[in-house]
C-alpha cells in the first residue's frame, strides 16, 4: 500500500501549525518531481517540446525562486550574484546537468525552505517585507505561501513536459 499524500500525513516536525500547508506543499512538489524526472536523460531535461520551457529550467527555476523568496521573508536582500543567477536558470550547461544535479538543487531548496518554516514564529507571518528591487509590498506570510504555490506550479509544469517528452520519444 502506498502512503497518502504529503498533507494527509500529519504534522511536519518544527513547523508551526499556521505554516504547516506550505511544509505539505513542499514536501510533496519534492516526492512528485523525482518521480516525474526519473529516468530522464540530459538531452530529455532540456529539450523545449512546443517551444514549452525545458524541464531542467522548470528546476532550477523552482529552487532559485524558493531560495529568493525565503530571502525575502527572512528580510534579506539578495546579492548580486543571486540576482546574475537567475539568468542561468535556463542555461543547459556544458555538458548538461542532469537529473541527479539538478534534483540536489531542487532538494537543497526545498530544505531552506522547510528551514525557513520551522524558523518562523507565528506571531511574525504578518510582519511587513518587500520584494524586489521594487521592494513591493508583501508580507512574511505571503511570502513563504507564494513560494510554496510557486513549486507546485512549476511541478506540475515539469510533470506535463516530461509526459510530453516521453511520449514524443515513443512516437506517442
Amino acid at each position: 500500500m502506498s502512503l497518502p499524500e504529503v498533507w494527509l500525513r500529519g504534522p511536519v516536525e518544527g513547523v508551526p501549525p499556521l505554516l504547516m500547508p506550505a511544509a505539505h506543499a513542499l514536501l510533496q512538489a519534492q516526492k512528485d518531481l523525482h518521480a516525474a524526472v526519473a529516468g530522464l536523460t540530459p538531452d530529455q531535461l532540456w529539450q523545449r517540446p512546443g517551444g514549452a520551457a525545458a524541464i531542467g529550467f522548470h528546476l532550477r527555476h523552482l529552487a532559485g525562486s524558493l531560495h529568493r523568496l525565503c530571502a525575502y521573508a527572512r528580510a534579506r536582500k539578495l546579492t548580486p550574484e543571486e540576482v546574475a543567477a537567475i539568468l542561468l536558470e535556463s542555461d543547459p550547461g556544458t555538458p548538461p546537468a542532469t537529473a541527479v544535479e539538478l534534483l540536489a538543487v531542487v532538494d537543497a531548496a526545498i530544505e531552506e525552505g522547510l528551514g525557513a518554516l520551522r524558523g518562523t514564529d507565528e506571531s511574525a507571518v504578518l510582519a511587513p517585507r518587500s520584494v524586489g528591487r521594487a521592494a513591493l509590498p508583501s508580507n512574511v506570510l505571503g511570502l513563504l505561501f507564494h513560494a510554496a504555490e510557486h513549486a507546485q506550479r512549476h511541478t506540475g509544469q515539469v510533470i506535463a513536459t516530461a509526459k510530453v517528452v516521453r511520449a514524443n520519444e515513443e512516437g506517442g
